[in-house]
């Protein structure tokens, strides 16, 4: 069976979501460990480097989003489709705002909520897509 082009845009989208909200849950829960690590350029190294997956993976997430919506007839779609397409969209802009800011920060009250604000969107994004189909 070959794949074909639908198959390959849903995978590369919920792959880049689960990399990029997957990878939020995995730095959580080394936070810890990564706090308690005594050499200051090895915790610096450890979230940028996530960064750098991270950024690209809701880029790819953003582009195979749109190109989700093109793929169908919008137009066709239930209101509560419109509805719940403009709430994952909000959370979409959500988690990247507060992922761009919690990268910026370095007020850990800040860092903090803006942490909880890219995962928690980021979490409410996959789940609206799964309700749409995309």
């Amino acid at each position: 069976m070959t794949p074909d082009l639908d198959t390959i845009r849903i995978f590369l989208h919920v792959l880049a979501v689960t990399v990029w909200v997957g990878g939020q849950i995995v730095m959580l829960a080394i936070l810890p460990a990564v706090r308690s690590i005594d050499d200051k350029e090895i915790r610096a190294a450890i979230p940028k480097a996530f960064q750098g997956i991270a950024w690209p993976a809701m880029a790819l997430a953003i582009f195979t989003g749109i190109w989700n919506v093109f793929a169908i007839n919008i137009g066709d779609q239930p209101m509560s489709f419109h509805i719940a397409f403009g709430l994952k969209f909000l959370a979409v802009i959500a988690s990247g705002a507060g992922a761009l800011i919690h990268s910026k920060t370095t007020d850990p009250k800040t860092k903090g909520l803006t942490g909880a604000l890219a995962l928690g969107a980021g979490i409410l994004a996959m789940f609206l897509g799964y309700s749409l189909g995309t």
